[in-house]
């Protein structure tokens, strides 16, 4: 078997948890585009800042969402498709 789940795996621990379940959710519903920013996404969630930052950098680092700078606020999309089909199986 060639195929060993390292990747998985990674993206599997990097979603691991309630928080970044909720911001992965929040940010594939497609809500306007000023909310994708950290403090709209720390207002929805209620936890403070630093919170949702360390959250949102983690799953930056693994691949799974990414940010585009505009003025002082960065909006942040999920990119890895991989990510929106697991919270689907979670949520049947």
């Amino acid at each position: 078997m060639k195929e060993d789940y390292r990747d998985e795996c990674e993206i599997l621990k990097a979603i691991a948890h309630p928080v970044r379940l909720k911001i992965i959710e929040l940010l594939i519903r497609g809500f306007p585009s000023e909310e994708c920013r950290v403090s709209s996404i720390q207002n929805r969630l209620d936890l403070p800042q630093s919170t949702v930052s360390q959250h949102l950098q983690i799953l930056k680092n693994k691949g799974i969402i990414d940010g585009s700078k505009s003025g002082l606020e960065v909006c942040y999309k999920v990119i890895d498709a991989r990510a929106v089909k697991i919270l689907q199986i979670l949520r049947k």
